[in-house]
């Protein structure tokens, strides 16, 4: 397959509006700019209600008094200590994850490239599990993740490099080592204790539950550093690699440089998450996919799939800890859930019009 070729079925799958105004007048950079903030507020309701959620009862206007510093020292230590670090990491996971997934469906030319899909998740995984057999701790589980991702990444960038590095053949080696790393990480699951076994298993299926401060502050530094990056940095000359690395390379962009740039940005990103919340699946994927539909525009649509992302998984944790009275989900298994739903819907749509 071309990579014109290649051009014309990612935007066709994604629906593409024509340039200029669109629905309502709008410009798509507002609308993206619209949606953005639209989600980023639904996320910060989701926060809301969550952190008054619990024994321990609170109103919203309660939450925001007691996290703008007017609370009584009950409620101060319930919000900061106990409950506000799960929220922040929701935040933060969900939206690395999602600007995460936007840079890999942008590179791979394909709605379907995510870090889920593409071998880096399960890469992170197997760091991990690693760790967990040898007996290590939660900080040592941590840099096993990452270590495992950017390990992962380099291998799949090197076999995937033949004089440039090419969405096709990215998918392909992709695919290769989720199948590989699946079967590693089975087997170093039958290789731990008990105890270490289950704890692995809950970690694997994506988990928010105990989380404190010191798991939310490398995530928080990451996206401090690397989302400016990507988003101002990076975002038009990905924008401008979609019509074709010819053109892009004729307008002065630095096709390879800039595509790997994004791709160790990426990997930094799912690692981190994955080391902060487990492999939460399909949040990489769906988010991209939504933001693109609410923003009805072409393009990878960065910063409408980040905020998407974080209204995602904090209404995917919300859910997880209500569904059930008395008893809290994985967020891993209601994303799962409402991702894998939202796969086969696409794929349905995608048959019926004749794409797939």
């Amino acid at each position: 397959m071309s990579e014109g070729s290649e051009r014309i079925n990612w935007h066709s799958a994604v629906r593409p509006m024509p340039t200029g105004r669109i629905a309502g007048g709008m410009t798509p950079r507002l609308r993206a700019v619209a949606v953005g903030a639209g989600c980023l507020l639904l996320a910060l309701v989701f926060g809301v209600l969550a952190v008054g959620g619990g024994d321990y009862p609170m109103s919203p206007s309660d939450v925001v008094r007691t996290v703008l510093g007017g609370g009584s020292p009950a409620e101060d230590f319930i919000v900061h200590e106990l409950r506000l670090p799960r929220v922040v990491t929701a935040l933060l996971v969900g939206a690395a994850l999602a600007l995460a997934g936007a840079v890999f469906q942008s590179l791979v030319r394909n709605p379907l490239g995510s870090p889920d899909l593409l071998g880096f998740t399960q890469g992170a995984a197997a760091g991990a599990l690693l760790v967990v057999v040898t007996g290590g701790g939660s900080a040592a589980l941590a840099g096993g993740a990452v270590l495992g991702g950017v390990v992962t990444g380099a291998v799949i960038y090197a076999l995937a490099w033949r004089g440039g590095l090419h969405g096709h053949r990215l998918v392909l080696v992709g695919i290769g080592a989720t199948a590989i790393l699946t079967g590693v990480n089975g087997y170093l699951l039958t290789r731990g204790r008990l105890m270490e076994a289950a704890r692995a298993m809950l970690w694997l299926t994506g988990s928010l539950d105990g989380r404190g401060w010191e798991d939310v502050l490398p995530l928080l530094v990451a996206m401090a550093v690397l989302a400016p990056v990507v988003l101002l940095g990076c975002a038009r000359p990905l924008a401008i690699t979609e019509m074709g690395d010819d053109l892009a390379r004729g307008l002065g962009v630095r096709v390879q440089g800039v595509r790997l740039v994004l791709l160790g940005a990426a990997v930094l990103l799912t690692s981190l998450a994955a080391a902060a919340a487990g492999p939460v699946s399909f949040v990489a994927l769906t988010a991209p996919h939504l933001a693109r539909r609410m923003t009805r525009a072409p393009g990878p649509n960065l910063l409408a799939a980040t905020c998407t992302g974080a209204a995602l998984l904090t209404g995917a944790d919300l859910a997880a800890q209500r569904l059930f009275a008395g008893h809290q989900l994985p967020v891993g298994v209601v994303t799962g859930v409402l991702g894998g739903g939202y796969l086969v819907w696409l794929l349905a749509a995608q048959r019926k019009a004749g794409r797939i």
